[in-house]
């Protein structure tokens, strides 16, 4: 289901992120790229890019509850471009520093 491939990319995307010292990045394509071919023909899929559009959304709705910030060319996005959708081109993600204040 939808909820449960949801679920899957979101603990995949906090393993990586979690792996990842600030200010490192991680490019989103490194998640569905580290799926096995069975775990994607069980989400009823034959390539990984499919699975693009999902992570990118779930990184926008990590950075909504304050836990990522997205960068794009080394720059982080402000929290104005809401959606996947307003931020063209290739994007990263880490994980929010704790000593912000």
């Amino acid at each position: 289901s939808s909820s449960s491939i949801t679920q899957t990319l979101r603990k995949h995307l906090l393993e990586k992120l979690r792996s990842r010292q600030f200010p490192k990045t991680i490019c989103p394509s490194e998640i569905p790229r580290a799926l096995s071919k069975s775990d994607l023909t069980s989400m009823g899929l034959t390539d990984w890019r499919d699975l693009m559009p999902q992570v990118r959304t779930i990184l926008f709705d990590m950075r909504s509850e304050g836990q990522v910030e997205i960068l794009q060319k080394g720059k982080v996005i402000p929290s104005s471009s809401t959606t996947p959708d307003d931020v063209r081109g290739p994007i990263r993600a880490r994980l929010v520093c704790e000593e912000k204040v």
